[in-house]
Parts: structure tokens; sequence; C-alpha cells
């Protein structure tokens, strides 16, 4: 893959396409295997190189030759995916991921493609996508309201992240899409009204607040933000934003709080303060008589 998500270090979206080009043209020994997704418009740059380098190519995603999803249904917590491989006729395989969101399932299908290009046993990684567990911080169910609606915690924080993660709860939503994000500061300043600008297009309600602002002013990142998403609520407090996103939830709704993750503080002034979305969540749905995971 390649997209905004490492832009902080690097000058540029070329200098990253380099230093990414350099895990295939020097770093791997010629016939070791390239797994590449065949989905990302950057497909035919990486194949030519890892053909150049020697390398062994082995593509995944929706439109992979060795390795794609025929067909995906998303049930509950997780989600069925049909997975074919190779050009046989009856390659193919029903697998339940216990995964939610598209992008872990396409994140599941690279590292099985990982496997078998290693010369792993089809059934057999087939058999360990089963018992996959998430990883936290990385949408992941804090728990639900009394009305049954899910709260999910995400690590995203650059527009293509936070694109995947709205796109990936959408499925499993049969009212509003609720979103709270904010951006960091002194890090990569364009991405902020890109961000709120996939905020509008994909969620239906937006809670601006602050992100680890760092040295900068937080009311000027949650103004950068807000030009993308001029309908959009702003609460400074990341905990207050998080209660009103928790308060909103109507049955069939959802939640889904961007940004930290697995992480545990807010970043002020050169200050980390102690924060964490998932415990500030957790006890948001308890005052409103929810469940938590």
């Amino acid at each position: 893959n390649l997209t905004q998500d490492h832009l902080d270090y690097h000058s540029d979206f070329d200098d990253y396409r380099r230093a990414k080009m350099r895990l295939f043209a020097e770093l791997l020994p010629k016939g070791a295997p390239a797994v590449i997704n065949a989905d990302s418009p950057e497909l035919e740059a990486f194949e030519a190189v890892a053909k150049a380098a020697g390398l062994k190519l082995f593509t995944v995603g929706w439109r992979g030759r060795d390795l794609r999803i025929g067909e995906a249904l998303p049930r509950g917590t997780g989600q069925d995916l049909v997975i074919q491989w190779g050009d046989e006729p009856g390659n193919e395989r029903k697998v339940h991921l216990p995964l939610i969101g598209e992008f872990q399932a396409l994140n599941a299908l690279c590292a099985a493609g990982i496997a078998l290009s290693l010369g792993d046993d089809v059934g057999k990684v087939l058999d360990g996508l089963e018992v996959l567990k998430g990883v936290h911080g990385r949408l992941e169910l804090v728990g639900q309201t009394a009305a049954k609606s899910p709260v999910f915690v995400d690590y995203a924080h650059t527009p293509d992240g936070l694109n995947v993660l709205l796109r990936a709860a959408r499925p499993h939503v049969r009212g509003k899409l609720i979103v709270v994000f904010g951006c960091g500061g002194d890090r990569d300043v364009t991405k902020r009204p890109i961000m709120g600008d996939v905020a509008r297009r994909l969620a239906d309600e937006v809670i601006v607040t602050d992100d680890n602002p760092r040295s900068e002013d937080p009311a000027k990142i949650r103004a950068a933000i807000r030009r993308g998403v001029p309908d959009a609520s702003e609460i400074g407090d990341r905990a207050s934003a998080i209660l009103e996103g928790v308060r909103r939830l109507k049955a069939g709704d959802a939640l889904v709080i961007a940004g930290k993750g697995h992480e545990t503080g807010q970043i002020v002034k050169g200050v980390t303060i102690p924060f964490s979305d998932f415990d500030v969540a957790r006890s948001a749905l308890q005052q409103a008589g929810g469940q938590n995971a």
C-alpha cells in the first residue's frame, strides 16, 4: 500500500514512494516474495520494481491474481468472506473473519498472502483467519448503549485512514454514523481540511475535537479541520466530545472515535496528560446505562 499515512516523515509523496520502493528494489534477496496490493493505483510501479529485482510476485486484494476476496458480507461483529486463490476452478472457501471492516479483511488477506507465498498450506492459513483477534485501538468495540448502538475506537489520524475507517463502519450501521476526531499539532497541516471533508462526506454527524495539539493553538487546528466540514460540532475538550457523541446515539446508530486508538496520553504544550479514548468511552457508556464489550 502507499497512502498519506506516513507523510509526516517525508518531504513529499515522491520521497515517500522512493523510500518504500527500496523495500523491493534493494532490501529483499533475489527470489523472495513481494506481496503487493492489486487494488492499489501504485500496483504497476511496484510490480515493475519487484520484477527488476528478481522477486517472486504475489498479488492480493479484490483483484489479486494469487489471493482475492470474491465476496464479503458484514455479520454482527465480523464478516463472512469468500476467498479464492490461484487459477484452478473450485479454489475458494467461505471464511468467517471475526473482525469488522473492509480494511481489516484486506490486511488479513495480505497476511495470508505472506504465509502462502512462503509455502504454508492454504487450508491451515484460512483456518487461522477464523481465529484472529483484533489489535487494541484498531476499530475496537468499546461497548454498546442500552439500545445496542456500538461505540468503536480507532487509530485513524490521516485522510486515508479516516476514509477507510468510516467506509468500514458504514455497512454495520442502520441509522446514523457519528464520528469524533481531531488532528495533531506540529504535524502535516495539509491533511486537516482534507480530513474534515472526508468526515463530511462519509459520516452523518461530525464532532471536531482536540488530538495532541502539542505546541500549536488547538482552536486554530480545529478551525482548519472545519474548513472541510463547516457544519460540524466543535468541542475542544476531548472527553466532553466523546460524552456528547455517546449521548447522541439512538437505536441503529454507531459512534466512531478516531485518532488516538491505543494511546494513553494527550500532548499539550510539551506535557503528556493521561488520557484514553477507550477509558473515557467506557465511562460514558456506563453513565448512559450501556454495556462494555
